[in-house]
């Protein structure tokens, strides 16, 4: 059975680049009728919160992002304890004591010899003798993992065929001195334990997946697939992670943006297919495909969510909207009426409260010099209300008659009396939802 994760950290609210990965990961569970885990990455007491989990699991329901598990590393901690001593066992994991400090001198050493800034595993020459008196200088050291200096080879599902030689990458701290089992060792053993099969994550991961294949291996276990998905770049090919924190999930929630506008643009962006409104989500699993999927820097532009999103409203029943258009005060007698004519000329629902208040209270007329007197002769006209949807074409016509104005000379100067705008819906659509008409004076 295909299984597949999402793994955020609770440190933060989700943002468009982990939805990214999340729905990739979802879209492959579905479309194989496998599992999807949601796994909360809680090993930082510090950094992690309980808020950000509930809003985690909050964004992914409102998305329609079900998982079928959930998880947290934070009641695994015995677990990665266990792994951490059967690789100890195995001569695949020694203690270090080097200093920020001393590092950072090494790696400035070797890039200035024209070498790789690889950690030298000064650790593994030293004595029992040794390793206890920098314990008692300096407290517990950090846990690295012993890398086999060899190419570590995989079939990326979206990179291709990639080799990475080890020896070019150090020896991974997979356990903090102060005791915190990092993301590196608790992914692996979790992926193992829950009989994950594919990893679908950001590019950025390309090095941590070579290490974790060799950890995977020393534990016993076979790697999944994995696939690594390009980085999103803004719209000018600029640098989005800085931007991150204002493309969280909710921002865009609260922005309008419709769940199907989101899912449909980030299921294909970056791929080869071109993007389409989605609203059936079987349908959306039914077309993905991750071999679709290119390794250049995808561009993301938030703009793009709206058209999408309007696009969505526009197919909705009212049923749909009803709880909605019943907080604006719409009358039950007009919702259909009403619904009918703002979806035409809405991005996002929260564009209808203006539709509704123009209804409501009418709009100060927007009235040009030369044609106070037509408009004057033409609300003369006007047959008394309630107006229905014959209403408009009848005055119109008699109008038109009356002054000889037709085209646009007519029409426009009568939608702008009544609505104070030059563009909208349907004039014999909304006339009879115009409950206050000023332009009569």
């Amino acid at each position: 059975m295909t299984t597949t994760r999402f793994a955020p950290s609770p440190t933060g609210y989700i943002h468009i680049g982990n939805l990214r990965t999340a729905l990739m990961n979802y879209l492959i569970a579905r479309k194989s009728g496998g599992e999807f885990i949601l796994r909360i990455d809680d090993t930082d007491p510090e950094r992690s919160k309980e808020e950000y989990v509930e809003a985690i699991k909050e964004d992914l329901t409102w998305l329609g992002l079900t998982w079928d598990r959930f998880e947290r590393q934070s009641l695994r901690l015995d677990r990665y304890a266990e792994a951490a001593d059967e690789l100890r066992a195995k001569g695949r994991f020694y203690e270090a004591f080097e200093t920020p400090t001393e590092l950072d001198l090494k790696r400035k050493k070797q890039l200035n010899m024209g070498k790789p800034p690889v950690y030298d595993r000064a650790a593994l020459n030293l004595s029992e003798a040794e390793k206890d008196k920098l314990r008692a200088e300096r407290g517990a050291g950090v846990w690295r993992f012993k890398l086999i200096q060899e190419r570590i080879e995989w079939h990326d599902g979206i990179l291709g065929d990639i080799s990475i030689d080890a020896a070019s990458v150090s020896d991974p701290v997979l356990i903090r001195a102060d005791g915190q089992v990092l993301y590196t060792l608790a992914s692996v053993v979790d992926d193992m334990d829950m009989g994950v099969t594919n990893i679908v994550r950001g590019s950025d991961h390309v090095t941590n997946t070579a290490t974790q294949i060799q950890i995977i291996e020393a534990l016993g276990g076979k790697a999944p697939d994995f696939a690594h998905h390009s980085l999103l770049t803004g719209p000018q090919g600029e640098a989005l992670s800085k931007r991150l924190g204002v493309l969280s999930l909710r921002d865009l929630r609260a922005k309008g943006v419709e769940p199907a506008a989101l899912l449909s643009l980030m299921a294909r962006l970056g791929s080869s297919d071109p993007v389409e409104l989605q609203s059936d989500m079987a349908k959306l699993i039914e077309g993905f495909d991750i071999t679709r999927f290119g390794s250049a820097p995808t561009k993301f532009d938030e703009n793009d969510l709206f058209p999408l999103t309007a696009h969505f409203l526009q197919q909705q029943p009212l049923e749909s909207v009803r709880a909605h258009i019943d907080a604006l005060g719409v009358p039950a007698d007009k919702a259909e009426a009403f619904w009918t004519v703002a979806r035409e000329n809405i991005t996002t629902l929260a564009d209808l409260e203006g539709w509704w208040t123009l209804c409501r209270d009418g709009a100060e007329p927007l009235i040009a010099d030369e044609d106070r007197e037509f408009i004057a002769e033409a609300m003369a006209m006007l047959p008394p209300q309630p107006h229905d949807e014959t209403t408009w074409g009848s005055w119109t016509a008699a109008v038109k008659e009356k002054t000889g104005r037709k085209g646009k000379g007519l029409f426009m100067p009568l939608r702008k009396a009544l609505t104070g705008q030059e563009r909208g819906p349907e004039m014999a659509a909304l006339l009879p939802l115009l409950q206050v008409i000023r332009a009569r004076g």
